[in-house]
């Protein structure tokens, strides 16, 4: 039975009086909403805030070289209406000044480009596939015996030391009809760094080998190098069976470690650790003036999900070795070559590269 003190108030009737220092519920509700949504604003400005902040630092200390792209007339054209059109090419190049002290990035002292002063010890050309579902990454012996714009017949790695970056993409462009759209030269200081970077390079040798200029002796077996072992393993020319062309399969399965290395960076859980593989890369590299630290940020995040297993990594076809006047050199296979650009061009070096598996570098190398 309900009691008069039971009732349930009447429509209208005046609200029961709240004990003094009570706070409504709805009050208590809305206090919460407010410090909830002043908590997530607090948080989202915080890290918008770091994220500019971490920018900002990483823009301010990326090395630039400006006018590498001013100039280039009759360039190949970007692929269109395909699912290349997003592709991205990068020529990768590592110098070599033979001089004492750093000459990219921003801790450089010394001047990065003197004409004639170096060559590009590496030369590659990244390429990264429109739907970013994979990549390829295509190295030039350095004897490569081509045409130098304006120069005429030389070793590809001549057109560094001539023309500085412009002439060297214009070199690339030239010889595979693909356009180039961003450069990053390292030296082999930097080149170090950024493996230190990712915990070093892990490499196989498949038997023991010498390296008489350096006194070095590679042991049969499984080994990690950090940055500066990692430098004379690339480096060494002497005691291997095939001169250079060996060295640019050194130079491939470690850039495929290395690549490794930095897709488990970006891959991993902790944001830092992808600040610290920015950070390093960012100081020890100098890119073209018209990349922009976001778009190399947004890149490396459309990469996440990649794993090594999805980069291709290639020689440029070979057909030979032989002497022009007093220089030792390389020729390219031409026909086969032509037959890599395109493949680069509509993103099916996969493909191209399981008809070709003597030019792809995936196991132990001498």
């Amino acid at each position: 039975m309900t009691t008069a003190h039971d009732a349930p108030p009447s429509p209208g009737a005046p609200a029961a009086p709240t004990a003094p220092g009570a706070v409504p519920r709805a009050s208590r509700r809305a206090r919460a909403a407010i410090m909830v949504g002043c908590t997530v604003l607090t948080t989202v400005l915080a890290v918008v805030g770091t994220l500019l902040v971490v920018q900002s630092h990483l823009a301010g200390q990326v090395d630039r070289v400006d006018g590498v792209f001013a100039g280039l007339e009759d360039r190949p054209p970007r692929p269109s209406g395909s699912p290349a059109a997003d592709s991205v090419n990068i020529l990768v190049m590592g110098t070599d000044r033979r001089a004492d002290g750093l000459t990219t990035g921003t801790g450089a002292d010394l001047e990065g480009w003197i004409p004639g002063a170096g060559r590009s010890d590496v030369m590659m050309l990244v390429h990264v596939d429109g739907d970013r579902d994979g990549a390829s990454v295509v190295a030039f012996p350095r004897d490569s015996w081509v045409d130098v714009p304006g120069w005429g017949p030389h070793k590809i790695n001549a057109a560094y030391s001539y023309g500085g970056p412009r002439l060297a993409v214009h070199t690339v462009e030239e010889l595979t009809g693909l356009r180039v759209d961003h450069v990053a030269i390292t030296d082999w200081t930097g080149y170090g760094s950024i493996i230190d970077a990712v915990g070093g390079v892990t490499v196989t040798v498949p038997r023991t080998v010498t390296d008489t200029r350096h006194d070095v002796v590679w042991a049969q077996g499984r080994q990690t190098l950090d940055g500066r072992q990692a430098l004379l393993y690339v480096r060494q020319r002497y005691g291997l069976p095939g001169g250079d062309l060996d060295r640019i399969r050194r130079e491939l399965a470690v850039a495929r470690n290395l690549a490794r290395g930095a897709l488990r960076e970006l891959g991993g859980p902790a944001p830092w650790d992808v600040y610290d593989l920015l950070d390093t890369v960012t100081r020890n590299v100098t890119v073209d003036s018209g990349w922009e630290v976001s778009d190399m940020r947004a890149l490396l995040t459309e990469l996440r999900g990649m794993t090594s297993d999805d980069i291709t990594y290639l020689s440029a076809p070979v057909s030979g070795l032989g002497r022009e006047g007093a220089e030792s050199v390389v020729y390219l296979d031409r026909a086969r070559a032509d037959t890599l650009w395109e493949a680069l061009r509509t993103d099916t070096v996969e493909a191209w590269a399981a008809r070709h598996p003597e030019l792809t570098t995936v196991g132990p190398v001498l």
